[in-house]
């Protein structure tokens, strides 16, 4: 007999996770009862460049770079956002700008040099969101729409030689959950005092879009005058635990938040600027020494329940475990990767090893 959905959720945290996010995400995206219309056959066709030109961006079409970036098996990337022409951004809340209907983004992931997919989100004129992809022709002359359900692509220097395009459910999943479906273009992610420990981060170019240059260029309104006067930056304790916690804020935060919306787990890991103070106690509060709901098979060394975070003991940490495994029942972040970050998950441990001393007993 084939086990039922609940019976999987049950089995399975991971998937309950991810089923639960899908699932709001859905409901929040589709409010309104608007027919999803079926993205541009090419990418050429979303306005990002000119047909057979892929070097030549269209105009109003301007690169960004986040401070924290999220691990994809390596692969290298770029960004860029289009708003609509006289259109602004609403900053009024810091931790959730509201982007007007027309604004569109895309992030290309290259191997060795080779672009192989371009992600795409489009905020509709019906207030809805699309979610894209698109993968290129060998000549790197042009992408095309990639199934709905997702596709894997032969790439040489890819985890197993096959690089795993996602469906555009495992895209809502992931920024259906969020305060806001734009993951990665924030106060935060582009404020002018970037972490020089961020793993994987590029360093800003000339021409990208800032927080400086949103508000020279009068893209962004109502951001709150303490932003402008000093650039938001994570409150942390050690410049080791900054960089952990944007890492965290990066990869997990999407998901663990307590915004609403997110996966039934009582964890926080995303940053907030309008409260940094409060968003770091959040972190520990919900992690550290905090019991966790997840029962980690005995084929991985634990027989008994480990805490998200164990102060001291990194391997004594859910969080580690999670970070560190591709066993499907495991593994965290859930979705789009095969490969462990050892640079990021690196600094999580010696963030946990050296930064959170063990609780002493009174």
């Amino acid at each position: 007999m084939l086990p039922t959905v609940q019976a999987l959720l049950a089995a399975l945290p991971w998937l309950r996770c991810a089923w639960v996010a899908t699932m709001a995400a859905v409901v929040a995206l589709a409010s309104g009862g608007a027919t999803a219309a079926e993205p541009p056959a090419r990418l050429s066709d979303t306005g990002l460049f000119v047909p057979g030109a892929p070097e030549r961006l269209r105009h109003g079409v301007r690169a960004f770079s986040p401070q924290y970036v999220l691990w994809s098996d390596g692969a290298s990337k770029r960004r860029w956002i289009a708003l609509p022409r006289g259109a602004a951004i609403d900053a009024r809340d810091a931790d959730a700008w509201r982007f007007p209907r027309g604004t569109r983004l895309w992030k290309e992931f290259a191997v060795g040099g080779r672009p192989v997919e371009t992600r795409y989100i489009e905020h509709r004129a019906d207030g809805s969101w699309t979610f894209a992809s698109y993968v290129w022709n060998e000549a790197g002359t042009e992408a095309h729409l990639a199934a709905e359900r997702g596709t894997a692509v032969a790439v040489a220097g890819a985890p197993g030689g096959r690089y795993a395009v996602p469906s555009r459910g495992d895209c809502i999943a992931c920024h259906g959950g969020a305060p806001t479906p734009v993951l990665g273009f924030s106060a935060l992610q582009l404020s002018g005092d970037r972490d020089p420990l961020a793993p994987h981060a590029t360093a800003a170019q000339a021409g990208e879009l800032n927080l400086n240059t949103l508000l020279a260029r009068r893209l962004l309104h109502g951001l709150p005058a303490a932003f402008i006067a000093q650039p938001p930056r994570i409150t942390a304790d050690s410049a080791v635990e900054r960089a952990a916690l944007g890492y965290l804020h990066a990869n997990c935060g999407h998901c663990h938040h307590r915004a609403g919306g997110q996966v039934p787990v009582a964890l926080s890991l995303a940053q907030r600027v309008a409260a940094p103070a409060a968003s770091r106690a959040e972190v520990l509060q919900s992690a550290a020494d905090a019991p966790s709901r997840f029962q980690l098979p005995r084929l991985q060394g634990h027989s008994a329940a480990l805490p998200v975070i164990a102060p001291g003991q990194p391997q004594g940490s859910v969080l580690v475990v999670r970070l560190q495994s591709r066993l499907p029942q495991i593994q965290m972040p859930p979705l789009g990767t095969q490969v462990p970050d050892s640079e990021g998950l690196a600094l999580v441990e010696r963030w946990i090893a050296h930064d959170l001393l063990p609780r002493k007993e009174p």
